[in-house]
């Protein structure tokens, strides 16, 4: 069924409530940090012989389970422009995985290290009581910055102490649900764009000089020029030898 697009009243737009949130305040936040992991265990079934050291590679996740916490909400006096503003100062725990990846060369194939981490950190927001903390991750970075694996002896498993860089982008909002009365035109769907017809099958090009002669017809055909060629040069010796006797015997008459 064809959509028919309604008629629209011109220069007539709608009053119209909707839902939707207040921004309070918006940052985007950036946290680098290093992450020192001393003495700990390698995955089981590898050891220090399993993988070169350079290859390993790690990647930031956040946590499935509370992912932000807000843990703090704390009003503070601050001078802006040469007046005072009270904000609030918010402190944010960020939970997140470390995933380590071993390129092993044991048979295994890439070996996976998931370790727990959280970081705390402070922000500046206008954010009255009753807002909203929304956090959203905007970009997740890490890499290697140093990686050491240590031999254990017969009654320890292999170790390694690594060094991590870690970069975590977020945006930062303090929000409030509102119902607004605003003036606008209704969106409408655009027009659908055609499909157009199906193609026409595309015959693959042939090989003709492979197939489908086939050898029976090429020997055929061979054999016939052949024979052609014997059967000229027959009648040009018999050509040959009757204008040979006409010379002769024009020659004893």
């Amino acid at each position: 069924m064809k959509y028919i697009k309604p008629k629209q009243p011109v220069d007539c737009p709608e009053v119209l409530c909707i839902n939707t949130e207040k921004v309070y305040d918006w940052i985007i936040n950036e946290a680098s940090f290093d992450l020192n992991i001393i003495n700990e265990d390698l995955p089981n079934g590898i050891t220090c012989d399993d993988f070169d050291e350079d290859e390993v590679t790690c990647e930031v996740m956040p946590a499935e389970t509370d992912p932000i916490e807000i843990l703090n909400v704390e009003d503070r006096d601050f001078i802006i422009d040469g007046i005072e503003v009270e904000l609030q100062v918010v402190t944010i725990r960020k939970n997140f995985f470390v995933i380590l990846t071993f390129p092993t060369d044991n048979g295994n194939g890439d070996v996976e290290l998931e370790l727990e981490f959280s970081r705390s950190e402070q922000v500046v927001l206008c954010a009255p009581e009753g807002t909203e903390i929304d956090v959203t991750y905007t970009e997740l970075d890490c890499f290697v910055v140093s990686f050491d694996c240590e031999v254990g002896d017969t009654e320890e498993d292999d170790t390694f102490d690594a060094l991590l860089s870690v970069r975590l982008c977020q945006s930062i909002q303090s929000v409030f649900p509102v119902t607004l009365e605003v003036e606008a035109d209704f969106c409408v769907p655009r027009d659908e764009l055609p499909v157009g017809p199906c193609p026409i099958p595309i015959i693959p090009q042939q090989c003709p000089t492979l197939f489908p002669t086939g050898s029976n017809q090429l020997n055929t055909r061979a054999n016939q020029s052949d024979d052609f060629t014997e059967y000229e040069v027959s009648v040009a010796a018999n050509i040959e030898l009757e204008g040979t006797e006409d010379i002769n015997d024009t020659q004893i008459e």
